[in-house]
């Protein structure tokens, strides 16, 4: 056998190509900035706004949702339903823990009387804790630094 002399034979090198995988990583974390603020939040509404919001207060239990679109669409911690299964669902949920607490998310182009309906129904059910779910009004920290 002829020696080589310790040179190896010419030929292809291996190389790793990464610009596929940059290129696929990339793209997931796009997906994944756009899809993880709506499951978080759940149906998207416009909330009304009000100048000092309460600071985010952490309970024992998570409160249950209930959202009202602009079209009048009805959600249960962010599944669809009906007007009519809304009362029976909260019943079932209050008898099951009496110390639930429950959220109430309405757009602002809900009316008023709507939103006013379903917190009674909600107390009248029994609901320890009924909460109206507002943002931040657009404008307010300028108006608080101006002293408005």
């Amino acid at each position: 056998m002829a020696s080589l002399g310790g040179r190896k034979p010419a030929g292809v090198t291996p190389e790793i190509n990464v610009t596929p995988l940059v290129d696929v990583v990339l793209v997931l974390l796009i997906i994944f900035m756009v899809i993880a603020p709506q499951l978080e939040n759940g149906v998207r509404v416009e909330l009304p706004g009000i100048l000092n919001p309460d600071p985010k207060l952490k309970g024992g239990l998570e409160p249950l949702t209930v959202t009202i679109t602009d079209a009048g669409d009805t959600y249960l911690d962010k599944q669809p339903i009906s007007a009519e299964d809304l009362d029976r669902l909260l019943r079932e949920k209050h008898a099951a823990d009496p110390r639930q607490r429950i959220l109430l998310r309405g757009d602002q182009k809900v009316r008023y009387a709507t939103m006013r309906t379903l917190f009674a129904r909600c107390q009248t059910i029994g609901f320890p804790g009924v909460s109206l779910v507002v943002g931040e009004r657009a404008g307010a920290r300028k108006e608080a630094d101006d002293g408005l």
